[in-house]
């Protein structure tokens, strides 16, 4: 996966956007200004910070050496995904759930209005 395609992922889910509040060099996704993904799109090797499970978090970890705790984040409901180094696959299946991890932690209003009951 490029940081192209990482960046368009990203951004394909509903109300999802792209801030710069860090540094210029540090993408920040969000879901109705909740993050759920952060990285440095010209980072090499590319890694992406995603939310995760605490438990799942740990399994993954086990079950990969790209994936590691959070950096600069909580390390239990966090990890940083080493991109090129797993399946693309695996890595939008990540994406996807830490989107999903957020919205949950929305408002019921609101994830209505993002068709995520």
């Amino acid at each position: 996966m490029t940081p192209a395609e990482l960046r368009a992922f990203c951004l394909g889910f509903n109300a999802a956007v792209e801030e710069f509040p860090f540094t210029p060099e540090t993408s920040v996704f969000k879901v109705l200004g909740k993050v759920f993904a952060l990285s440095a799109l010209d980072a090499d090797p590319l890694k992406v910070n995603l939310k995760c499970e605490p438990e799942l978090a740990v399994r993954l970890r086990e079950e990969h050496e790209a994936i590691v705790p959070g950096w600069h984040m909580n390390k239990r409901h966090w990890n940083t995904v080493t991109v090129g180094a797993l399946p693309d696959a695996l890595v939008r299946e990540l994406v996807e759930d830490s989107y999903d991890l957020v919205v949950a932690g929305l408002p019921r209003a609101e994830r209505l209005r993002l068709d995520r009951p």
